[in-house]
């Protein structure tokens, strides 16, 4: 993970910057602790978090969507004419080409995650008519289901997303986007129960294996962000936590058999102990060695 300026290397090689550099921003807004994190890169998709005081960005554009949320202290920017300001736990959708500005509107300073998205991305995730991009007005929201899976992009930065992952959380996203907008999707839909199965089995029956999206769709005959949306009206889930709630049951089968920890974690397609570890606390609120202590006391 590393703290970076935006501006103040440019002109610098990439290569010049260690991957746990950390650069101070001191010179930019001459207060002590603001940084920038960028998290590994996957195509198309750009993710931060900043600690920032004071007016810290000029009027700039993206040519991607801007989509993020305010942790703490208060976002304020312009933005098409006026000022915005943005809470803990609200929304910010900066669409592409829109001049903004930025910074912190209170004196102790902002914190925020944002995620830098490509717009060919999203059309590819969209389930609308006409394909043409969601323009949101209001670029403050309040939404839980459209902060959940932004959440879930930018959740943690120190690693990149899995594919099955991110097709759900893109579908997800244009959605909430598509809502914001008033652009009318497919809901209507007939659901294809018979494709979500013949997801699920082939899941099952590959625990032990990395599933990437194409596999799926060859399985089920529906591309990656149909089987998404499908997959998550049929079953409440995602083919990605499908998959790893499955993994993760298996390996509790095996610890409670005797397995080690990290043996199950092997068996069941986690990268590693520590992998293994993160989604089972995650999943179920304790570390895989207590419940291995406490299956075993019971």
């Amino acid at each position: 993970m590393s703290v970076i300026s935006i501006s103040a290397r440019q002109g610098v090689p990439e290569d010049a910057i260690s991957e746990d550099a950390v650069i101070d921003l001191e010179r930019l807004c001459g207060t002590p602790g603001d940084g920038i994190r960028v998290a590994p890169a996957i195509d198309g998709i750009e993710r931060i978090e900043a600690r920032l005081h004071g007016k810290f960005f000029e009027p700039h554009r993206h040519d991607t969507y801007a989509i993020g949320v305010t942790l703490g202290g208060v976002q304020t920017f312009q933005y098409r004419g006026e000022s915005r300001f943005s809470n803990p736990g609200s929304i910010i959708i900066i669409h592409p080409d829109e001049v903004h500005d930025g910074g912190a509107g209170t004196d102790i300073g902002l914190r925020y995650r944002m995620m830098y998205l490509q717009p060919e991305r999203l059309l590819a995730a969209l389930d609308t008519a006409g394909g043409s991009l969601p323009f949101v007005a209001a670029p403050v929201v309040g939404d839980e289901a459209l902060r959940q899976a932004i959440g879930e992009a930018v959740m943690d930065l120190d690693n990149s997303i899995d594919d099955l992952a991110l097709d759900d959380i893109l579908a997800r996203i244009a959605e909430g986007l598509c809502r914001h907008a008033g652009v009318a999707s497919h809901q209507a839909r007939t659901l294809d129960k018979h494709a979500v199965l013949q997801a699920t089995e082939y899941l099952r029956a590959n625990l032990e294996r990395p599933v990437g999206s194409p596999q799926l769709e060859a399985v089920s005959g529906l591309d990656r962000f149909t089987l998404a949306r499908q997959f998550r009206k049929v079953l409440g889930t995602s083919p990605h936590r499908y998959l790893l709630m499955r993994r993760l049951e298996r390996a509790r089968q095996m610890i409670a058999k005797g397995e080690s920890l990290a043996g199950a974690a092997l068996e069941t397609g986690f990268a590693d102990q520590a992998h293994f570890t993160r989604h089972f606390k995650r999943a179920y609120g304790i570390t895989p060695g207590r419940w291995a202590n406490l299956a075993v006391a019971g």
